[in-house]
């Protein structure tokens, strides 16, 4: 069979396999988000530090502060209810985005109904004044954001029971940058990455000189005006189209560089990059045509472009593609 026979026939497969899978992410948007206690949690023999007694974090939510390079900083963590200390427990991340108070997008998201452990950042008053993030042209010069991620992620482990085999991190707009900036800077530490309307600012983004591969799940909308989908300038500084910096992601995890495309719903497509070289890795990003600068699912907008962002849960398909993900 020629090579072009082959290749052709190798798409046509994997589009039907695509086509299942997508099909089957669709349907779960229509269900609730699991609850704390739908998935039994697994033990994992190298985290003993925080699952030896006694035990620092109950089930709840409760406020911590640190200090990280002089500077107080603080988080919060919500552990969900089934957590008793004897078992090992996925670890979230979860940074929000800029001008936005960490209880506001933990309210949004709803990642604390999730299985998991979440922990809230709170982001640094910046040069204007509003909550921001490391990578940004308003970012706080005081702030060493991945010092204090690492401090975060030691503190959290020294406190609870964590499987550092399923340690993941999610962020939205300014979070979202950060997030694809800890992809970079600190790769041993995550299992996976999500970014919802990420802002990939020109000054915070490294070219990762290095990095081993990563999975990615992204989510934006075609019509956010915050973010633009094709790139722009905002703030004074320059941000990147959303599907040049999933493309070089993609090709450090060895994929094909043209990407398949699935529509999931009227208003959602699907994007997938296939046959990656780092077996295991994958880059998945959900186009939501004619979004808008919103976490997909989180909001009843009457408007037109919310409708369009919450025709699919951005949670719910974050935690299965998280589940895929171990280190």
């Amino acid at each position: 069979m020629p090579r072009s026979a082959r290749r052709r026939a190798w798409r046509t497969a994997l589009s039907l396999v695509l086509g299942v899978l997508t099909a089957v992410a669709v349907a779960s948007v229509a269900e609730t988000v699991p609850a704390a206690n739908a998935v039994e949690p697994r033990h994992h023999v190298a985290d003993l530090s925080g699952c030896a007694g006694p035990h620092r974090l109950a089930p709840g939510t409760s406020k911590h502060t640190t200090t990280v390079g002089g500077v107080e900083r603080t988080y919060s963590v919500n552990v969900p209810a089934g957590y008793s200390g004897q078992s090992t427990y996925p670890l979230i991340l979860a940074f929000h985005g800029h001008a936005e108070p960490a209880a506001t997008f933990a309210r949004f998201t709803g990642l604390a109904q999730l299985p998991a452990i979440v922990v809230y950042p709170e982001g640094l008053r910046g040069t204007d004044g509003l909550v921001s993030w490391q990578g940004a042209p308003y970012s706080s010069p005081r702030a060493d954001d991945i010092a204090f991620t690492r401090t975060i992620l030691r503190e959290m482990r020294a406190a609870a029971c964590i499987d550092s085999s399923r340690t993941y991190a999610a962020g939205r707009s300014n979070g979202g940058g950060l997030v694809a900036m800890l992809a970079c800077r600190l790769p041993s530490e995550f299992a996976a990455y999500a970014v919802v309307s990420g802002a990939f600012y020109d000054v915070g983004r490294p070219n990762c000189p290095g990095a081993p591969p990563a999975s990615i799940i992204d989510f934006h909308g075609t019509a956010d005006r915050t973010i633009h989908y094709d790139g722009g300038v905002r703030h004074g500084g320059a941000y990147a189209p959303v599907m040049d910096w999933l493309s070089g992601w993609a090709a450090r995890d060895g994929c094909l560089p043209q990407p398949l495309k699935f529509p999931v719903n009227r208003y959602v497509t699907r994007i997938d990059w296939p046959f990656c070289a780092a077996s295991g890795h994958e880059i998945t990003h959900y186009r939501v045509n004619g979004g808008a600068h919103v976490w997909p699912g989180s909001t009843g907008s009457p408007s037109r472009a919310g409708q369009m962002s919450n025709s699919i849960s951005a949670t719910s398909l974050i935690w299965q593609f998280f589940t895929r993900h171990t280190k």
